[in-house]
């Protein structure tokens, strides 16, 4: 009798287990394709996939305005994010969640305005034209 209780409870088990596991598995390809969909349809949000940060969550966390093409003003995003990140210093009773928020928003301006010089610099390439370095030492 007791071996028949305990198989009983095993099947049952395994089959709630098997549920679970085959919702988690559509909700997680549902999610997927969502975010295959949104990232393919050119939408103006860029996401920093480390953080999940955009550039518009990244400049209201330092409170300055969204660097322009061949304008970054990098100089007042350092200062804003020393001045918020020495304030929310976990030894001095300040947030470490928002520390490493500032920290991942700071990185988030700084990646944006590379990516931006980068391409300056190869718009600027293309205009010069291609000129290989040319060693004449030999």
């Amino acid at each position: 009798m007791a071996h028949r209780i305990i198989t009983q409870a095993v099947v049952v088990g395994a089959r709630v287990f098997g549920r679970a596991f085959n919702e988690a598995y559509k909700q997680a390809q549902a999610s997927s394709k969502y975010a295959q969909s949104s990232s393919g349809s050119g939408s103006s949000i860029n996401t920093f996939t480390s953080s999940g940060l955009t550039l518009d969550e990244a400049c209201k966390i330092l409170n300055v305005r969204p660097p322009q093409p061949g304008k970054a003003n990098m100089e007042e995003t350092i200062e804003r994010f020393k001045r918020l990140f020495d304030a929310n210093d976990p030894t001095k009773g300040g947030s470490f969640y928002l520390q490493s928020k500032i920290l991942r928003a700071r990185e988030r301006i700084e990646l944006e305005v590379r990516e931006a010089q980068q391409a300056a610099e190869m718009e600027a390439e293309a205009k010069a034209g291609w000129r290989p370095k040319v060693f004449k030492d030999r």
